[in-house]
């Protein structure tokens, strides 16, 4: 790592303010004397509008504006919102209804937004709410993760969204009849909301005839494209900025109505508007995550070897295609289909369904996470019935070494790995032989314990183009990134990866994001991309920077280019004791009249993607007489390649486990057989808390990715992927010798405390 860094642990330098009360966040830089705006939402999942009479809303004091959706096409806003659409198995397209930005003669959502309302102050605006005369009809809901019911969307039959396909089933099938033994399981992957700590929200401005709108989102490029569309406006005519964002997770990536909605207030009343939403509002119309059941089946030989992999599943797309929903259980699911296994007969069919429910979209790992779920819960499961150990069962089935590059079934070539060194590391961090001792103890305690490992992969995604700019300005240097930091710690990374190229102070560098007028172009932050991407962004702007002061010095010290160098921190010339550092080259050019040398810029496009790997074992006690599950030691060990900031990943995957043992212990969507979300705030949702997060061990084994010249590999997104199933195969293992033989996420204590008792036959329980 020497050439492209040192691999320090740095401190973040934005946690200062953040933790000081200095972050600026959306609702912290609002224009003075902005309106507020705030949303009527349909409290019926399903249902004709019938009344929609908003004049007396109108009329109440300090209302500015009330907007519905005819009065949007009205003013000649395209109302439908863009959603990407799979191709079918029969090479058809994926149903794509129009997801209007505001209700347009139907509801299919509690929650779904209905009118806006523009007030001098947000009382305001919710007492003239109260004014808006709605009459739904109501219609048949549909909320069972199955195929079927009164549609949704005419353009839906049967609620269908697609039925998509990858690999020869005929082949699969031919391999599974003539296995030796064959594995089949129902996996089921709960719904969560991501419930970020900040909410959404924003605000919208016209300056100067320019429309400015200002988001807490995962990049800017993306909504300033999609507000020009659906205003049909030239896009130099809009500017979009983020300021500091409390979490994104993937669902602040998407688009939402309530930016066009505040830009349409905005132009049309020429002031400022804002919008920030609260939280059960952020539960009723944030994008949801997960929620989809596969059945799964795995064919071995008479020597444990898989010979084939069938998955069928059924994935909940909500109400509506949002942004990326269609592609996150297809495409981007199957990238690690077959994960670090060594299988190349394989069949995957998913099928989405519309419900009467909010969209679902990508959330932390978007497809990756609910892949390895699936397989690695059914490898677990194969383990039991084979009677074989599930470490040495994934053993057995690792892609070897010597295979590398590997092209997997779904077509994705693998670089570089080393699973067995990965896995091996695991058992000696986990203390794997001391694990019956700690059962016996745990036993004796009247308790029960189980361990549980997964083995992971991952397919960083993404945009993988990026640019970095930087200028030199004050004595010190810019940088501008194409990524938007939502907590990860991108200031401190960026700063400290450009000081280890160049050796200008890090206290020195700011880096610039979230501004489509200061940075053209950006691909955004999500699928781990940003550090990867963005820094080799940067070394291809050193280059350049170099480049042009190599030439600078020599013309000035009258010596060939070859006879200047540079060692990180300071230029050497042949024959001269003059050794200036970068920020000293720049004020010498910028005294020399060449301006031109102080800002440089590089664009770069990665042909491949890295591929992170690791193993996580989770060890958990649970109480048979309360059922309560506690995750008493989880370690994990990745490769991540090279490192550039370890105390950063470290954190990344502390978070990341922390969301994933949240899905697993407490997190739990439900709604009622009329659409009615009942657990629409933290009383009724059960975010993890800090005693349900046990402390982390994590250390690395390093193969460096050959897809990016510093080696580099994800980690934004790992821990989840790796925690659902590590948990899960845990608790199955300590609830086994009760006969449990199947329970699924959340493992709530009423759910084990159940699971235990019809296990033993106490039908009282059910």
């Amino acid at each position: 790592m020497e050439k492209f860094g040192k691999s320090q642990s740095v401190r973040r330098v934005e946690d200062l303010r953040f933790l000081t009360g200095y972050g600026r966040y959306v609702d912290d830089v609002v224009p003075e004397g902005a309106l507020h705006a705030y949303f009527l939402r349909s409290t019926v999942a399903h249902g004709e509008i019938a009344t929609l009479d908003v004049d007396d809303a109108r009329d109440m004091p300090g209302v500015h504006l009330v907007v519905t959706a005819d009065d949007l096409i009205v003013a000649g806003v395209k109302i439908g919102m863009q959603g990407v659409t799979v191709k079918n198995q029969d090479g058809s397209k994926g149903a794509a209804p129009v997801r209007p930005i505001l209700a347009h003669g139907r509801v299919r959502h509690v929650g779904e937004a209905v009118a806006m309302i523009v007030a001098d102050d947000l009382l305001a605006a919710k007492d003239a709410a109260e004014m808006i005369m709605l009459d739904i009809d109501d219609l048949p809901v549909h909320v069972d993760l199955a195929v079927g019911g009164d549609a949704i969307h005419p353009e839906a039959p049967e609620n269908r969204a697609f039925d998509w396909g990858m690999g020869d089933e005929a082949e699969t099938q031919a391999a599974i009849a003539s296995a030796a033994h064959v594995v089949t399981a129902e996996v089921f992957d709960n719904r969560v909301i991501v419930n970020s700590m900040e909410p959404r929200g924003c605000y919208a401005e016209v300056t100067d005839g320019r429309l400015h709108v200002a988001c807490n989102g995962q990049g800017v490029w993306a909504t300033k494209a999609d507000l020009a569309h659906q205003f049909d406006m030239p896009a130099d005519q809009i500017r979009v900025t983020t300021p500091d964002v409390g979490g994104g997770f993937g669902m602040k990536a998407m688009r939402y109505a309530e930016p066009f909605c505040a830009a349409h207030a905005a132009r049309i009343l020429d002031r400022p508007v804002r919008w920030m939403s609260e939280r059960t509002e952020a539960m009723l119309s944030d994008n949801a995550g997960r929620d989809l059941t596969t059945t799964a089946t795995l064919a071995f030989d008479a020597n444990y070897r898989i010979t084939a992999y069938h998955i069928d599943t059924v994935a909940n797309m909500g109400a509506y295609n949002s942004q990326f929903a269609q592609a996150i259980q297809t495409d981007l699911f199957s990238k690690v289909l077959m994960g670090t296994y060594d299988v190349q007969t394989a069949y995957m069919r998913t099928r989405g369904i519309y419900t009467n429910t909010t969209p679902v979209d990508a959330y932390r790992g978007a497809g990756r996470p609910e892949a390895i779920f699936v397989l690695e819960r059914i490898m677990d499961e194969a383990a039991r019935q084979l009677g074989v150990d599930p470490w040495e069962l994934r053993e057995k089935n690792f892609i070897t070494p010597s295979q590398f590059p590997y092209t997997t079934v779904s077509g994705v070539t693998y670089d570089v790995g080393d699973f067995m060194q990965v896995l091996g590391s695991a058992g000696r961090e986990a203390d794997r032989s001391g694990f019956a001792a700690r059962r016996a103890a745990s036993q004796a305690a009247g308790k029960l314990r189980g361990q549980g490992l997964c083995y992971y992969i991952e397919s960083i995604l993404g945009d993988p183009a990026e640019t970095t700019t930087v200028e030199f300005a004050d004595g010190g240097a810019l940088i501008y990134v194409g990524t938007q930091s939502n907590g990860q710690g991108h200031e401190t990374v960026y700063a400290q990866f450009l000081e280890d190229q160049t050796g200008i102070p890090a206290d020195r560098i700011t880096v610039v994001q979230g501004d489509s007028d200061r940075i053209a172009t950006g691909g955004g932050t999500g699928g781990s991309r940003s550090v990867t991407v963005q820094n080799t962004a940067t070394l291809a702007t050193v280059e350049v920077m170099l480049a042009g002061f190599t030439a600078f010095l020599a013309e000035a010290e009258g010596v060939d280019a070859s006879a200047v160098s540079f060692d990180d921190e300071r230029f050497r010339i042949a024959g001269s004791n003059l050794t200036p550092t970068m920020l000293e080259v720049a004020d010498m050019a910028r005294d020399a009249g060449r301006d031109d040398l102080l800002t440089h810029s590089a664009r770069i496009k990665l042909d491949n993607r890295s591929f992170p790997n690791g193993a996580h074992v989770a060890e958990v006690e649970i109480d048979p007489e309360t059922g309560v599950v506690t995750v008493d030691r989880y370690t994990v060990v990745d490769d991540f390649g090279n490192l550039i900031n370890p105390m950063l990943a470290e954190g990344q995957v502390h978070g990341g486990v922390a969301q994933g043992v949240g899905q697993a212990l407490t997190e739990r969507v439900v709604f009622d057989e009329d659409g009615q979300l009942l657990t629409a705030s933290f009383m009724d949702y059960a975010m993890p808390r800090a005693d349900d997060i046990p402390m982390i061990g994590f250390s690395t084994e390093c193969t460096p990715s050959l897809y990016n010249p510093m080696g580099m590999k994800g980690c934004g997104e790992a821990g989840t992927v790796g925690a659902l199933a590590a948990i899960s195969n845990a608790v199955i293992d300590a609830l086994w010798e009760t006969g449990v033989r199947k329970v699924d996420m959340p493992f709530t204590p009423h759910r084990i405390w159940q699971a235990i008792k019809l296990a033993k036959g106490d039908s009282a329980a059910a």
